[in-house]
């Protein structure tokens, strides 16, 4: 839609709208279009919160490294608050200068707030991380992290939607900064991060943010089933009582990020690594190593198989998740992130899911090789088929009724091995 009834300063082009961000505080910015190719994912829910937006202006903060790899962690959360905080204010800064000279814009939250109702599903207005590798600002590198050419990893990032087309927009780097050290691999304390690639969405999640979302959830209902103070005690140490506290009375308070800590990619930060690997090595990477801590697993998860494999001097807590899909949509993208591949060694299968009811659905998820893959419909020939009531399924992964009932009145029905649904499970401990 031509936006020439707006009268726009011939100022206001990429340069200076780039220029806007640096002088409100951003280290850096980029702009995109709405309909860039690499939004396709994203635009959706883009214009559902702005509608009028044709441009994001992404910029970076960039953090104060050596907070974030202290071990008193107490001290990296500190800065990503402060500069989280920074992130909003730019943000809105930029909003009301524009909003000031008749243009529409709007900014979400760097993190916190979020659509919380959307709840366990997707909750954030705008994923800041693809549209910064959009705009040119980084790229990510193994430990899923955007890295800045120059800043590294020790940004954080915020966008603006804006209701103009620019005549001229970033470009993306054309090389991934990620120096491929692995130091990101040695210091996760869950093994969320693989050698290979590979990201165990859930082990990082379920230690990293055990104080708010669904770890926050998970203690509330631990209150719930402690019959008195004495039991809840034999739960919830005292320490992680305050620290749930301190959560709550200052910001959510991350648990480890060590992958930030240790990264030593960028221009502004490699020269200390590459002068001396093993210093950087003994000085960053070895305190959060031999840090005595608690790591939060859920049992029988590939995180906690590591754990004592990797780091027997850290504390195992068994925990729940917190993730419960409350659609069937929901469970079918949950399965993806959730899946713990070695949990699922020596299984080779295909499963047939029919959901009837409320929220009709068909879909094959095969796994083998410690892989798995979700497909909508029903494709080649399935070692197990189940056919079950969408609500009553729901119930049953949320652990509000039993498998037997919903067997026994037909609410679920299956065809094949039945043993192949536990070890379907055993993928997705919570």
């Amino acid at each position: 839609m031509a936006q020439s009834s707006l009268s726009l300063p011939a100022r206001l082009d990429a340069a200076s709208l780039r220029q806007l961000a640096l002088d409100h505080g951003a280290n850096d910015a980029g702009l995109v279009s709405i309909d860039d190719p690499a939004l396709d994912d994203q635009r959706r829910d883009i214009l559902a919160a702005f509608p009028f937006a044709r441009t994001l202006l992404s910029f970076a903060v960039k953090m104060n490294r050596e907070n974030i790899r202290s071990p008193a962690r107490s001290t990296a959360n500190l800065e990503f608050h402060h500069t989280g905080d920074a992130c909003d204010d730019i943000a809105r800064d930029i909003t009301s200068w524009l909003e000031a000279r008749g243009l529409r814009a709007g900014y979400p939250a760097m993190g916190f707030p979020m659509e919380a109702d959307k709840w366990p599903e997707k909750m954030w207005v705008i994923a800041h991380k693809p549209v910064a590798v959009a705009a040119g600002l980084g790229r990510m590198g193994l430990h899923r992290n955007v890295i800045h050419p120059k800043f590294g990893n020790f940004i954080l990032l915020g966008t603006v939607a804006i209701n103009v087309d620019v005549e001229r927009y970033s470009q993306p780097l054309d090389y991934n900064p990620c120096v491929e050290c692995k130091l990101c691999v040695a210091a996760c304390p869950t093994g969320a991060i693989a050698p290979d690639g590979h990201f165990n969405f859930a082990a990082c999640y379920t230690h990293n943010y055990r104080e708010f979302m669904g770890g926050f959830g998970d203690w509330v209902e631990t209150i719930a089933n402690a019959k008195d103070a004495k039991r809840y005690r034999g739960k919830v140490s005292d320490p992680e009582t305050i620290s749930m506290w301190q959560s709550l009375a200052f910001g959510p308070n991350y648990k480890a990020a060590y992958c930030l800590a240790v990264c030593p990619a960028g221009e502004d930060v490699i020269g200390v690594y590459e002068a001396d690997k093993g210093c950087f090595r003994d000085q960053i990477l070895k305190p959060l190593r031999d840090k005595e801590e608690t790591i939060y697993v859920t049992p029988g998860s590939d995180a906690e198989d590591y754990v004592a494999r990797r780091f027997p001097h850290k504390d195992v807590k068994r925990v729940g998740s917190g993730l419960r899909p409350k659609t069937i949509d929901g469970f079918l993208d949950s399965v993806r992130v959730l899946f713990q591949r070695n949990q699922s060694s020596g299984l080779n299968a295909i499963y047939h899911f029919v959901f009837t009811g409320a929220q009709p659905r068909r879909a094959t998820i095969r796994i083998a090789d410690q892989e798995i893959h979700v497909k909508d419909g029903l494709v080649d020939k399935p070692r197990l088929t189940v056919t079950a009531d969408s609500d009553t399924w729901i119930r049953f992964l949320r652990k509000e009724t039993s498998l037997p009932w919903a067997l026994l009145r037909g609410k679920i029905k299956m065809r094949g091995d039945p043993r192949l649904l536990i070890a379907f499970g055993r993928c997705f401990p919570s």
